[in-house]
């Protein structure tokens, strides 16, 4: 995988133009970097993410039977739910994985969590006060107003679709460019926290006890008594709030990503011709 990797690095100095899924008021300094330095254009073209079929879906509500976790959302307060889902490419350990179960347990937030195996942790979150689903409309879940968090592995699809819903995230990463989003999510943009920095062993090597988890969701949460810790997380949602509002602006008329996907098209035309 990293010789591959590599090779695609190699390919894109090749390059005629690069395109990003990204927008612009994200990531401005790393954009602004590229096109300074490249010798060709950099086109920010995000969120690419399926925001066309949630309006769709928005759309044509009552059409169809409603997935059983959607109705369970609707009944719980608002901001009061923690969405849980570590990636479908790559997997936490399972040592890892019983103790992000008994984490979530001890922390008594109420959550939903996308787990796909059948290992001990749905043995442990038995008669908890969190839901265990094998997969779900994730950008949908996101948007539900009952969502108030999202325990993520940091992976970029998963982290435009947070910034897009405007929910805060407490970061696991596991490898490749994850540990580079997580830091963004939590020391750039300050959306989040970060798991792996303070956990067991740091990097993405050890395993994060079930302690720190249950303190890092009920900080993230809100859960926590302490008024500092209670200020911070007002921020931080805040700040969510605001690239909630970057991110759509910048795919309307006129927006960033609509620029620029403009200008890419011009540019490929002009190419051609």
């Amino acid at each position: 995988m990293v010789d591959l990797i590599l090779e695609a690095y190699s390919h894109a100095r090749k390059a005629q133009c690069v395109i990003f899924t990204s927008f612009y008021e994200l990531e401005s300094n790393a954009m602004d970097a590229l096109r300074r330095d490249l010798p060709y254009p950099a086109f920010s073209a995000g969120p690419c993410i399926p925001y066309m079929a949630l309006q769709a879906d928005e759309h044509h509500a009552g059409d169809e039977e409603e997935e059983p976790y959607m109705a369970w959302l609707d009944a719980q307060p608002v901001g009061s739910v923690l969405y849980v889902s570590l990636g479908s490419f790559l997997s936490v350990s399972r040592p890892q994985l019983d103790e992000i179960a008994a984490g979530l347990a001890d922390s008594k937030v109420t959550f939903l969590w996308v787990h796909r195996g059948d290992s001990g942790a749905r043995d442990i979150l038995r008669g908890g006060g969190g839901r265990v689903v094998p997969g779900t409309d994730q950008l949908k879940v996101l948007c539900h107003p009952s969502v108030g968090g999202f325990f993520t592995h940091s992976g970029m699809n998963s982290t435009l679709e947070a910034v897009h819903a405007g929910v805060p995230m407490l970061t696991l990463p596991i490898a490749f460019d994850q540990p580079i989003v997580a830091r963004l999510v939590a020391d750039e943009w300050r959306i989040g926290y970060g798991l792996r920095e303070n956990g067991d062993g740091g990097g993405c090597g050890g395993v994060v006890g079930r302690e720190e988890i249950a303190a890092a969701v009920r900080r993230l949460m809100v859960k926590d008594s302490d008024a500092a810790a209670a200020e911070e997380a007002k921020e931080m949602r805040r700040r969510a709030s605001l690239l909630r509002e970057a991110s759509r602006a910048a795919v309307q008329e006129g927006g960033s990503s609509y620029r620029d996907v403009t200008s890419l098209i011009n540019y490929i035309s002009e190419f051609k011709n």
